[in-house]
């Protein structure tokens, strides 16, 4: 598969400093965002150990069958899950981080999705925006059971309490999924300081413009920004070529 991609991250407007990170590597076909927690415990840290994880796990050899991919992906989490717990073990000044993960891969003609908290995966197709993850998060726990409904949960003070994420516990449970590939394809990873300022729909208009990917993925950043940029931004675009 011909493809384009692109990251870009901002600090936003609210917070002293970046935690979060985000990276593309056509060689290896890795594409992901990290958004690291904890402040003061280093949650930079945690995101930069994640993104050194999967460049030391992702091999530079073809594509790879769905099912080894899934196990690739699967394996380099529960590797950062591991270096994180332990780096925080011998630095006590960083206990209590961690990060939300997004990790993204190209196998043949599909693409194998790792998702772990409460940042996104997104596929634009057909002129249609689908969220591919669901958040590991106390109130899309609440929205599941029915206890609140999704416009409650986008203003609840609860929703960044997380369920789920690498760095919290020894053990880690992924989300992983495939699906085909599509020529005209979208795939967006996102941070929470992406969709927790921008809604889907306007997301959706950003995509569906005709412009340069690194063009689309300024304009979401600046429109994360241009809603209060209460938080750090990052997103990573990936297109599938004709």
């Amino acid at each position: 598969m011909r493809i384009n991609a692109c990251s870009k991250t901002d600090p936003g407007l609210k917070r002293p400093r970046n935690e979060d990170v985000c990276a593309t590597d056509i060689v290896r076909r890795s594409f992901m965002v990290a958004d690291g927690m904890g402040g003061v415990a280093g949650g930079d840290v945690a995101s930069t150990l994640f993104l050194e994880t999967v460049n030391q796990s992702f091999p530079t050899e073809e594509a790879v069958a769905v099912q080894k991919a899934m196990e690739l992906v699967r394996n380099t989490f529960l590797l950062a899950n591991s270096r994180i717990l332990a780096h925080a073990a011998a630095t006590p000044l960083h206990r209590g981080l961690g990060c939300t993960a997004e990790l993204l891969t190209l196998c043949q003609d599909s693409i194998v999705l790792g998702h772990v908290g409460d940042s996104r995966t997104y596929c634009f197709r057909d002129g249609h925006l689908d969220q591919l993850t669901r958040d590991h998060s106390m109130v899309q726990e609440q929205v599941d059971l029915g206890i609140i409904t999704q416009h409650q949960a986008n203003t609840s003070r609860l929703r960044n309490v997380l369920t789920r994420a690498v760095g919290m516990s020894a053990k880690l449970t992924i989300d992983i999924s495939s699906r085909q590939a599509h020529p005209g394809d979208i795939y967006l990873l996102a941070t929470d300081g992406l969709h927790g300022m921008v809604d889907d729909q306007e997301i959706l208009l950003v995509l569906a413009f005709s412009a340069p990917l690194a063009l689309k993925a300024e304009m979401l950043i600046n429109m994360a920004n241009d809603a209060g940029g209460r938080d750090n931004i990052s997103v990573t675009l990936l297109e599938i070529l004709e």
